[in-house]
């Protein structure tokens, strides 16, 4: 394949036991962005370090306009061979005859991780590091950017090459374009609609036609636009950050998407591939400010066993915190481990234990303190006073992690009394994370607490375009339609509003509706009073025939006691998580956080009549 290389002016305008312990020397080198923890030596880790430096400054320089950083520096894990990659690597490679990884990265909700194999012997031994860095530098943009753009961009820069001088960007795959030579194109209007639902995206393998052809489309268009002195690949993206609809958008960006398939097809048939050289001579890195200690080996197995609690390597994890412990009682990474690996198994209480632990011992993380509360919150609801504690100093620890705020702001909103508060704090969790889209059905829950129906609506309608498969948009359109009847029985508390599908079945997590009370003994239907709000735990869950249920709510320092004569239709969501399966409100709702809506009614027994329950993490 014949090569012409340009100078790039703008892209896009605007197994092994974990008992192992080898005489390894440790050291860890680092800057604001990056954390580089090797068993090689502090020359490769300053130069892994100044390779990222320069991948992440490649992001600024093109998509200055997107937060290059996450909330945390990302923890790199070099190991100098095979034998030490392995006692990190994710279970599933694990096993004779899996892929041989070069290198790995893990995402979680909180934590970014880099793994990588110093003595891999591939051309492109990081692609699968720079593509998924590349996901991970448009999260910001989750909110409007298409499936289609946001994988051909990442599948465009995965073979970076990162040199002395320069920076080599946009280096096809000649396996894709073989790929592509070989199958029928997805018709760009079908392309540009894909998403996380379509078969496309889930059913076919890594290397399907989708995602070779989204890197052949944006390598089009960026060459196109470089040649041509256009920006149409810019414009597509300004329109779809209007929230336009995407094939419109192409129209308008790209011009008749029948030629442009054509351009396309016989671009992917051509034999010469144009690249593109970034100059990185000058780039605003400074190598001197990198910090380099040496770390003990017990240092380097606790943050193995971070890894490994991550990777599905539960048990490696605890045997090498339990070497860990009995070598240095007082190890703290070691107890947030154990916190993070007990919450994996559900071991709520145990988890919180670590966590308090860790923290007594000054902990410095984030994470400790934000988990600590977080587990606190659901077992004790608003009543423990080292919520706030703990969730201001995980604030403070690390000003850029969302989730602390967004917890922040459901402990005022328990607490009823300050709204104001908690309305600021979802805000920020908001700001930080604007693809989040239970951060946006959060504030808008708040919204309505505040009365401030208007502004509920707008932040629903922005949540509905972040909804990225069949069960978010169902998910957002019942709290729509739940806004809608509060203002309605706001407005006029007697009416009672009949919406309910017949054919859902009363343990379906999506079921949506209330309708009037069939007469029962037991619980009048003069459900018709003041209607109101309770964030808590739910106990005593009760069940009687037919479909009756009654429970009791334990919130901050009261409890309310709620009814329906018929489970299956109450307006049920679940924010936060996915349910396992079928929720069953008999056997499911006892001890599970929720956000209650009721009306007072004439059965002083009770508190009320629960019309709509929200399922939370």
């Amino acid at each position: 394949m014949v090569r012409h290389w340009v100078v790039l002016l703008s892209l896009m305008a605007g197994a092994c036991s974990v008992a192992w312990a080898a005489p390894d020397q440790w050291v860890q080198v680092s800057s604001s962005h990056f954390i580089v923890v090797t068993n090689s030596n502090e020359k490769q880790a300053r130069h892994i370090l100044d390779q990222l430096e320069r991948m992440r400054w490649v992001f600024q320089i093109l998509y200055p306009k997107i937060n290059a950083d996450p909330s945390a520096p990302i923890q790199v894990f070099a190991a100098k061979n095979a034998r030490t990659f392995q006692s990190v690597e994710p279970q599933a490679y694990l096993a004779k005859g899996q892929l041989n990884l070069a290198g790995y990265f893990l995402t979680t909700q909180d934590k970014n991780f880099i793994l990588l194999r110093l003595d891999a012997d591939q051309e492109h031994p990081f692609a699968t590091v720079y593509h998924e860095y590349t996901h991970l530098q448009f999260r910001s943009a989750g909110d409007w950017m298409p499936l289609w753009l946001n994988e051909g961009i990442a599948e465009f820069f995965q073979n970076t090459e990162i040199r002395d001088k320069d920076v080599l960007v946009g280096e096809p795959s000649s396996d894709d374009i073989l790929y592509l030579r070989q199958q029928a194109l997805i018709p760009l209007p079908v392309l540009f609609k894909v998403d996380a639902s379509s078969p496309y995206y889930h059913e076919e393998q890594k290397g399907s036609v989708f995602y070779a052809e989204s890197w052949a489309l944006v390598h089009f268009l960026e060459v196109n636009d470089k040649d041509r002195g256009t920006h149409s690949l810019g414009d597509y993206a300004t329109l779809m950050s209007q929230h336009k609809d995407s094939v419109e958008a192409a129209t308008a960006a790209f011009g008749d998407l029948k030629r442009l398939q054509s351009a396309l097809q016989s671009y992917i048939q051509m034999g010469n591939y144009k690249e593109f050289v970034l100059n990185s001579a000058k780039a605003p890195i400074d190598e001197t400010s990198y910090t380099a200690v040496p770390i003990s080996q017990i240092q380097a197995d606790a943050a193995r066993a971070e890894i490994l609690a991550d990777v599905e390597r539960q048990q490696d994890a605890r045997d090498l915190i339990k070497s860990i412990l009995n070598a240095d009682p007082g190890n703290v990474l070691a107890r947030e481990v154990l916190g993070n690996l007990e919450l994996r198994a559900g071991n709520r209480e145990e988890a919180r234990k670590w966590y308090g632990e860790a923290i007594r011992l000054d902990s410095k993380s984030c994470l400790a303190n934000y988990y600590f509360a977080a587990i606190s919150l659901q077992s004790s609801g608003s009543g423990d006073p080292e919520i706030e504690s703990s969730l201001r100093t995980a604030i403070q620890l690390n000003p850029k992690f969302a989730p602390s705020y967004e917890l922040l702001a459901s402990y005022y909103a328990m607490r009823h009394n300050n709204l104001a508060e908690a309305l600021s704090l979802i805000t920020t969790a908001v700001s930080l994370d604007p693809g989040n889209l239970s951060y946006r059905l959060n504030a808008s829950q708040i919204l309505v607490e505040s009365a401030n129906f208007s502004q509920a609506a707008t932040v629903l309608q922005t949540a509905m375009k972040l909804a990225r498969n069949p069960g978010e948009v169902s998910m957002v359109q019942s709290r729509i339609d739940q806004l809608s009847r509060f203002q309605e029985m706001s407005a006029d508390p007697s009416e009672q509003v009949q919406v309910f599908d017949a054919e859902q079945k009363p343990n379906d997590p999506q079921v949506v509706g209330i309708v009037a009370d069939e007469d029962n003994p037991q619980h009048p239907s003069e459900a018709t009073g003041p209607k109101h709000s309770f964030v808590g735990v739910m106990r005593q869950v009760v069940c009687s025939a037919p479909a009756e249920i009654e429970f009791r709510v334990d919130g901050s320092g009261s409890s309310v006691k709620v009814y329906n004569n018929d489970f299956s239709k109450i307006d049920l969501t679940v924010v936060g998580f996915t349910p396992k399966g079928p929720v069953s409100p008999c056997t499911d709702f006892d001890g599970m956080k929720a956000r209650i809506q009721y009306a007072e009614s004439t059965d002083k027994s009770v508190d009320g009549k629960v019309f709509a329950i929200e399922l939370r993490k």
